[in-house]
């Protein structure tokens, strides 16, 4: 070490000797080196520039245009908003007034005016700073602001000046203009010349005047500060500055000049908004996820022109969105009455008090020193404020799907009434308590298990103990009976009583794994008791691809929303086929639920899909309420297409005033009767529910054939037996008008303290019913002991509420022959819980996945 510092202190001294004491050899190497350390520093910067494969990408601003199944074109995916029109439609005005002022001498340099590029560095040396850019160095500022930067260094300028000299190698100058005019922003979030001209002034590009062209290029110099909207004073004198030098280039005459600088800006302004498109939800979501594709294939979803070909049918969609507006805005109308007058958004309204006290504008009030009830007076006397929050607050909201259950194909997709006033999702963002329609996958554990449809349990109180010593008391609409009631009914109807007691017999485990193995495969589901009453908040989207497993012979397909991706000039880039089909249950329990589910159209909560809608396609669907109506569901299941809707308020403290089957059913009926009407669907089309009888089931009944036949002699003849394996779905017979729909009771949770209950407990005793009770044939299916007080028999099954007109209960569907006119649905907003302590789970808000 101290051999070097011995050899390096004799060079160290000399240098700092010619330092201090230069000579006119090393000033003239000094000033030699210089332009060689500049190239050596040009060429090392060559490397973070945008390659000539870059450029090439970025003139031609091609938009992934999205197009339905049938073609229509539902969504172009533009990086802002701007239109691309080339250089034969703008206006020549405009060319010459961009040149003559921001780069006279364009058609001669190569991309870089050196003269001009020195006489601003002068300028700015002397005090006054000018920029000395041409068109294609701004240009490549406009395409590549992240590779460049706009920092006023050196290393930014030679950076700028490198991609310049490269635009030049591939560009032509008419190219590099339209590329230019295309790209260069003017506020308001308008990009480009056209969205400029019809921002500024309501015209086309080509339409652009002497006048508005000059404004628009004076913009280029600052848009904030030469904004005319906000600054016209400056615009205008930055105007006839622009004017000027196009007389002095020889584009207008002097006496032109001094008519045309008199004249005011006169703007016509209005903000460019970008359409929303017909299914701009959907459009959403699928950009989210062609970026991933473009990202992980190297294409750019903006410039590269891809055409995406998706799921969506533009008419089904259509029907969807008409729908959906439709009874959202009858639902408006009565949410507007129930919200008006002292008791809705006032102070004098508990729950919107609350909701004030949420508001930024109260907290604000409460860190100034006002006390609650001063900042609340405060707030209620702005009128503006009071109207926001309630409008925010009070607005009916809805979500829409529809799935091809034979594909997974995605068939229409409404995620709001309106997406300009909200684009929240309801369909895939939302999570909601789906209430009664989660019953699906009770009994379908149920069936899987081997439980019949004709097995009963009785209608009876039922108390669950929980965690902690509390107690689950799920209710009805009416008191319990007392009499066992088939799953058939159960179903049919949406008793929570006896969907509580398959529920424990089942275990809260399998049916959660049913329903994730079915579609809902992205919410948490907690497995407790409640969870079968709908309690874990879920996405429609999920339920209705669980629906669509159902629909499928119990086989899930993943829901998908593109089939194909061609590149601009119709070449195939990627096809998508339906994802392989997944069992997530056995086809005979599936279709033993799928004709159980039949009953909910034809006779129960849901029929009025046969009875208002007139429906007669083979059809099975849930209606679903969660506690105090917050949230409305139903979901219908045809043969080529599942449709589901929801409808309640973001918030779900705010709740509707009527239950699912008057809510949601509407959109989805009324969505279906048009579909079939256009015979998108085809109303022939039927479920195969021929339950096939497994190789132990023939077996048996050979055997019991045989041995009856053997002792035929001995045994006094008796009535036939219906086989085990006989066929869910029944024979078609006369044709009966459906019942109008009883009322759907929500997922009330009564929770009481062990102690608190006695007194239920003990007249539940009384009447004979047992807390828990398993009839006694499921008990076994099940594996566990029966239990007493429950019944097996398969035809002493509960009538339904004595206000209804109960149809048969063999009513068979699809009919054959004409349906009678419709019968009036009962009101049946009187339903509610027995009395006692209750537990009301929260109802969680909107949320993002």
């Amino acid at each position: 070490m101290s051999r070097l510092c011995a050899f390096v202190r004799p060079w160290l001294g000399k240098g700092l000797h010619h330092l201090r004491h230069p000579t006119r050899r090393g000033i003239l190497i000094a000033i030699g080196a210089l332009p060689a350390a500049l190239v050596l520093y040009v060429i090392v910067l060559i490397p973070f520039t945008p390659g000539i494969g870059d450029i090439r990408k970025a003139r031609v601003d091609q938009p992934a245009r999205i197009l339905s199944a049938d073609g229509k074109l539902l969504a172009e995916f533009k990086p802002s908003n701007r239109e691309w029109v080339p250089l034969s439609q703008i206006s020549p005005h405009m060319v010459d007034a961009l040149i003559s002022t921001e780069d006279h001498r364009f058609y001669e340099h190569h991309g870089i005016d050196f003269k001009r590029t020195a006489g601003a560095a002068l300028h700015t040396f002397s005090g006054d700073r000018q920029g000395g850019s041409t068109i294609t160095q701004q240009l490549a500022r406009n395409l590549y602001p992240d590779e460049i930067g706009r920092a006023p260094t050196l290393t930014r300028k030679i950076k700028e000046a490198i991609t310049a000299f490269k635009i030049e190698a591939v560009y032509s100058k008419p190219q590099i203009l339209e590329t230019y005019l295309n790209t260069v922003p003017f506020l308001y979030n308008a990009f480009g010349i056209e969205m400029a001209a019809r921002t500024y002034f309501g015209v086309s590009a080509d339409q652009l005047t002497v006048l508005q062209a000059a404004t628009l290029t004076g913009m280029l110099k600052g848009n904030a500060y030469y904004n005319p909207v906000i600054n016209p004073e400056r615009a205008l004198a930055r105007r006839n500055t622009v004017l000027a030098q196009m007389v002095k280039y020889g584009k207008l005459t002097d006496a032109q000049d001094a008519t045309l600088s008199k004249k005011p800006l006169r703007l016509d302004f209005e903000r460019q908004t970008e359409p929303p498109g017909p299914a701009p939800h959907f459009a959403q979501q699928l950009r989210k996820w062609l970026i991933a594709w473009a990202d992980r294939n190297d294409y750019n979803i903006y410039s590269d022109g891809l055409v995406v070909r998706t799921t969506i049918d533009s008419r089904l969609q259509a029907m969807a969105t008409a729908a959906l507006k439709q009874q959202a805005n009858q639902l408006q109308g009565s949410a507007n009455g129930v919200w008006s007058g002292r008791n809705g958004c006032t102070v004098g309204n508990d729950l919107f008090k609350t909701f004030m006290r949420e508001t930024p504008d109260y907290k604000s009030a409460r860190d100034g020193g006002a006390s609650d009830e001063d900042a609340l007076k405060k707030l209620a006397a702005d009128r503006t404020f009071m109207r926001a929050l309630c409008k925010d607050k009070t607005t009916v909201q809805a979500g829409f799907l529809a799935i091809d259950p034979r594909s997974g194909q995605i068939k229409a997709w409404v995620g709001s009434r309106d997406f300009a006033g909200e684009p929240f999702d309801h369909v895939q963002q939302a999570r909601r308590q789906p209430g009664s329609t989660f019953k699906a996958f009770v009994y379908g554990a149920a069936f899987a298990a081997g439980a019949k449809p004709s097995d009963t349990i009785v209608d009876q109180a039922v108390e669950m103990p929980l965690e902690g010593g509390e107690i689950w008391r799920p209710n009805d609409d009416v008191p319990p009976s007392n009499k066992p009631m088939s799953l058939r009914d159960a179903l049919a109807f949406s008793r929570n009583r006896i969907t509580a007691q398959v529920m424990q017999a089942v275990g809260p485990d399998k049916v959660a794994r049913l329903a994730r193995a079915m579609g809902v495969r992205d919410s948490e589901l907690k497995p407790v008791p409640s969870l079968a009453l709908g309690t874990s908040p879920v996405t429609l989207k999920e339920m209705v691809s669980a629906y669509s497993t159902i629909a499928n012979d119990g086989e899930y397909m993943e829901p998908r929303m593109v089939t194909r991706i061609e590149n601009s000039k119709g070449d195939v880039l990627a096809e998508f086929a339906s994802a392989s089909p997944e069992r997530a249950l056995s086809a005979s329990a599936d279709r033993t639920l799928l004709d159980t589910m039949r009953d909910v159209v034809n006779r129960g909560t849901g029929a009025s899909i046969r009875s208002r809608f007139g429906i007669r396609a083979d059809v099975a669907g849930k209606t679903g309420t969660t506690q105090d109506n917050a949230d409305g569901w139903f979901i219908l299941m045809d043969p080529q297409l599942v449709a589901g809707a929801w409808v309640g308020f973001d918030d779900g403290r705010v709740t509707l005033q009527t239950e699912g089957a008057r809510s949601a059913l509407p959109i989805v009926g009324d969505f279906f009767s048009r579909a079939l009407r256009a015979r998108i669907v085809d109303p022939r089309a039927r479920f195969d529910t021929e339950v096939q009888p497994g190789a132990f089931e023939t077996f048996r009944d050979r055997l019991k054939t045989w041995m009856d036949g053997l002792f035929a002699s001995k045994t006094p003849a008796v009535a036939p037996r219906a086989p085990a394996h006989a066929p869910a779905s029944r024979a078609a017979g006369p044709v009966v008008a459906p019942a109008p729909e009883p009322a759907e009771v929500p997922p009330s949770s009564g929770v009481a303290q062990a102690g608190a209950a006695a007194a239920s407990g003990a007249s539940a005793a009384a009447s004979g019913a047992s807390a828990a009770a398993v009839p006694p044939d499921i008990a076994r299916m099940f594996g566990q002991p029966p239990v007493l007080g429950a019944s097996s028999s398969a035809g002493a099954s509960a009538p339904p509420p004595a206000h209804q007109d109960q149809a048969p209960q063999q009513a068979p569907y699809p009919p054959q022959e004409p349906m009678l006119a419709p019968t009036p649905t009962p009101d049946d907003s009187a339903g509610g819980n027995s009395a006692g302590a209750q537990y009301t789970p929260p109802t969680p808000q909107p949320q993002g996945n």
